[in-house]
C-alpha cells in the first residue's frame, strides 16, 4: 500500500496524471461492464437468442410478473 502511494506523491510531484484518478477509470469501467451484462442476460432475450440458456455465473432477477405470477397461482 505504502508503495502506491509513493508512487501516487511522485507522479503528483512530477506533474503526471494522478494514479488514483486511473484505478476509478479502470474499477469503474469493469463495474459498468459487470452490471451491464447481468441485466442484458436477465432482460429479454433479442430475436434469435429466445432458446439460449442463462450462464451459470448470471444471478437470477424476480421481475414483478414474475412475483405477481407466484401470488396468483
Amino acid at each position: 500500500m505504502t508503495i502506491l502511494m509513493q508512487a501516487e506523491t511522485a507522479a503528483e510531484a512530477n506533474g503526471g496524471f494522478p494514479i488514483s484518478f486511473t484505478l476509478v477509470y479502470i474499477v469503474g469501467f469493469i463495474a459498468a461492464v459487470t452490471i451491464g451484462s447481468i441485466a442484458w442476460y436477465n432482460s429479454k432475450r433479442p430475436a434469435g437468442w429466445e432458446g439460449q440458456e442463462r450462464p451459470d455465473w448470471i444471478p437470477e432477477v424476480d421481475t414483478k410478473k414474475d412475483q405477481e405470477s407466484d401470488q396468483n397461482s
